[in-house]
């Protein structure tokens, strides 16, 4: 009976467990369900999934923290599995995963654009479940100023028209970044320190409260204004960040150490010149054991730490600190202050000049980048990859094809198809993930088109008909037969997952 007993209990503990694994805050969705899901909720984060992508998995414990954290505010997460969905998937024009996309309703679709972490989540979606500007009293005031790590509060004159009107417009460009608040109140105003019209960014680091000392209030100054001081005096470059960073514009101070202990240190160290650059250069943090490849971005050495560059954004240039000198406020005052003052030469790093162009794909390197990509009669399609990227493994057989279709055609002087190493050679170009593709279109090379579609050389080549100058269209060489084609798509999917899975191995990235 004792016995029974204890394997009863035993039982119960296990079906227990079960249970408690098989709840979830995130609700799977089919093409069943997924409509009627979506019509009756007013907020839909909706993730479109494959359960063999490296992304996917790393994705789901954070997605479904978020969930836990949303279900109070009403706020719905669903996920979609596109190899049980395929139709779905393919109706939302899912065409990589994950693919996050925010839901107000059938009709009204935009893609998810935060960090792929559970804070990160969360406060975007928050951030979609409220106005633009949210009206505050007194009362309401002081819980708003720590809704988020970063809020932008107007006190504006209930008659005042146009500067309500003015913040609005900066509200609704920077709805996804801060939260946006407003106060009609005069003596709330007062209360704060500030007259009417003002504006105020409540922050939970730095001094905590910024002050707008703009002569006029226009929606310009107000954009500056507030993403200098959304901006730590020297915060953490890391995952959640580095799209912040990049999207200020401002040159990016970069401050590598291995230790917790080592970089608090050194924000101590450079506390001031940090002061005296701010809105001018924005200085972070990096941990070199986690992100310490990204140095190698920078031209540093990566192994030796700690270290210090800057990199301009706009341009793409990097100035590395010269390793072998030691960080000290005194050393890192004058390279900085020697950079703004356009003293310092950008370090260029670039692979030798191949020296054929034998092959199906013009390759590019720093030192032949100016002669290929702005060749100014031609339309030039560069696909910017990375070695470890299995993307770029998995397009290259597919763009040597479209290399030497166009190689081969009527249009070879008129179109080429290139390739550049962008972890070998710096680029002048703003490279947020691989492979990216652009099309450099003859006679305006300053506006490139990025290409979004499927990776096809079909695909590619209707791309450089439809956006070139030329209008250039060539046929494949070797047309796959309807027989050929459907297992051929079989291997292309096995490819693509192995790509996938090879991607995430072993590689961090900002």
């Amino acid at each position: 009976m004792q016995h029974k007993r204890i394997c009863l209990g035993l039982f119960a503990a296990f079906a227990s467990l079960v249970t408690a694994a098989d709840e979830s805050d995130v609700t799977t969705l089919t093409g069943k369900t997924f409509d009627d899901f979506v019509k009756a909720n007013d907020l839909v984060l909706a993730e479109f999934f494959a359960p063999w992508c490296g992304h996917c998995k790393a994705l789901a414990p954070e997605y479904e923290e978020a969930a836990t954290t949303l279900k109070d505010k009403k706020i719905k997460l669903a996920k979609i599995d596109c190899t049980e969905e395929a139709e779905l998937c393919q109706a939302h024009g899912v065409e990589g995963y994950p693919t996050l996309k925010v839901f107000r309703g059938l009709d009204n679709v935009s893609p998810y654009g935060g960090q792929r972490k559970a804070a990160a989540i969360t406060s975007y979606m928050v951030k979609q479940s409220l106005p633009a500007v949210s009206a505050l009293e007194k009362d309401t005031l002081e819980d708003f100023k720590t809704a988020d790590k970063v809020v932008v509060v107007s006190y504006v004159a209930e008659d005042d028209k146009t500067s309500a009107d003015v913040f609005k417009t900066v509200a609704e460009k920077f709805r996804n970044d801060y939260l946006f608040g407003t106060v009609a109140d005069a003596a709330v105003a007062e209360a704060e320190g500030v007259k009417a019209p003002a504006v105020v960014v409540y922050k939970s680091f730095d001094e905590g409260k910024t002050i707008f000392k703009g002569k006029k209030f226009e929606a310009q100054a107000i954009e500056e204004f507030a993403k200098v001081a959304a901006t730590p005096l020297i915060g953490e470059i890391g995952p959640e960040t580095y799209a912040g960073y990049m999207s200020a514009g401002l040159p990016l101070a970069y401050v590598f150490a291995e230790t917790e202990e080592e970089r608090a240190e050194l924000t101590k160290t450079l506390k001031a010149v940090a002061e005296k650059h701010k809105g001018k250069v924005n200085f972070g943090t990096i941990d070199a054991k986690a992100f310490g490849a990204h140095a190698g971005n920078l031209n540093l050495k990566t192994d030796k730490f700690p270290a210090f560059a800057i990199q301009d954004i706009e341009g793409n240039k990097k100035f590395p600190f010269d390793q072998e000198k030691e960080i000290t406020e005194k050393n890192i005052a004058k390279f900085v202050d020697d950079y703004v003052a356009g003293k310092v030469e950008p370090s260029i790093k670039s692979e030798p000049i191949p020296e054929s162009q034998d092959g199906p794909v013009t390759i590019i390197v720093a030192k032949n980048y100016d002669e290929i990509v702005l060749d100014d009669k031609k339309d030039v399609l560069v696909e910017f990859y990375a070695p470890w990227c299995g993307h770029c493994k998995a397009l290259a057989p597919k763009y040597d094809l479209l290399g030497a279709a166009f190689k081969e055609s009527e249009f070879k002087d008129k179109v080429t198809i290139a390739k550049v190493d962008a972890t070998l050679n710096d680029v002048p170009d703003d490279i947020s993930g691989f492979p990216t593709i652009k099309l450099y279109v003859a006679g305006d090379k300053k506006n490139p088109v990025t290409y979004n579609g499927a990776r096809t050389p079909e695909d590619l080549i209707e791309f450089i008909k439809e956006n070139g100058k030329h209008k250039a269209s060539v046929t494949l060489k070797e047309e796959a037969t309807e027989e050929e084609a459907a297992p051929a798509a079989s291997k292309e999917t096995e490819k693509e997952k192995e790509a996938d899975e090879d991607e995430d191995e072993d590689h961090d990235e900002l």
